[in-house]
């Protein structure tokens, strides 16, 4: 789908255009031509409900890259995704759990114990969902904060905006493949972000080649929420803990308001 956002936005936007699918069909990304101004983020996410654009920070693996991949390149597949309404996350969790908690031959890179040993105290019993928390700073605000705060340490960062009715489904609407190497339906990834937006305030602001920067407005306080939100972190993407441990990672959880996530 085809977008000239300019039609719909009172915030003056920079140059910039459509960015076409990796298979030639008409993308659901339009991205500035140059660096997201401060501030701007912040401008159109608060016109999010009127226009139904999402805008992402957008980053590249490499910031030398004038392909900016996988944006400027095209290297997106809108059409290969599914619907997040498609996909249960408790479920899409407790099965990656699963998944990834089973010992397999050859680990040699993980401490004594394995694969139990990183999740610890939970081992291979998936805790199931930490529970939502009472209202804290307000989502919006704190994803506004966060973009600029994000993007004072990348100047270089592009403006995306991608018609959807959140983040969470922006990811998949503009068919980013960020944790290809685990699922490639990144619908899936959007159902668990949902919830996310629910439960903690969370707001997606900026995505990378490989990566993804989340606002939190309600973080866990108390250690023993943040050890079952660390769960889900692992499940979600388990390479954010295999060098750190599921113990050590949730003590980093503990009033932080913002998530960040590297697949490999």
């Amino acid at each position: 789908m085809t977008f000239d956002p300019r039609t719909l936005l009172d915030t003056p936007l920079p140059p910039g255009r459509p960015v076409a699918s990796a298979q030639g069909g008409e993308g659901a990304l339009w991205l500035s031509d140059g660096p997201a101004a401060p501030g701007l983020w912040a401008r159109i996410r608060a016109e999010h409900a009127r226009t139904g654009l999402w805008p992402l920070l957008l980053d590249s693996r490499d910031p030398d890259d004038s392909e900016l991949r996988p944006w400027a390149s095209g290297e997106l597949s809108p059409e290969d995704m599914s619907s997040p309404e498609a996909h249960d996350p408790a479920g899409l969790l407790a099965q990656w759990w699963q998944e990834y908690t089973a010992d397999e031959e050859g680990d040699e890179a993980l401490p004594a114990g394995g694969r139990a040993a990183v999740t610890a105290p939970f081992g291979q019993r998936w805790p199931g969902l930490a529970r939502g928390l009472p209202a804290g700073a307000d989502p919006g605000k704190e994803a506004d904060e966060y973009a600029e705060f994000f993007g004072s340490l990348r100047p270089r960062l592009r403006l995306g905006l991608v018609p959807a009715a959140s983040g969470a489904d922006a990811l998949a609407v503009a068919g980013w493949e960020g944790p290809v190497n685990y699922d490639n339906d990144t619908a899936k990834f959007s159902a668990v972000l949902r919830t996310w937006e629910q439960r903690f305030g969370a707001r997606v602001v900026a995505v990378g080649f490989d990566t993804l920067h989340l606002s939190i407005a309600t973080p866990p306080i108390r250690e023993e929420d943040a050890l079952l939100v660390a769960a889900e972190h692992f499940a979600f993407c388990p390479d954010n803990i295999w060098n750190h441990g599921l113990a050590l990672y949730a003590e980093r959880l503990v009033g932080s308001h913002a998530w960040d996530f590297w697949w490999d």
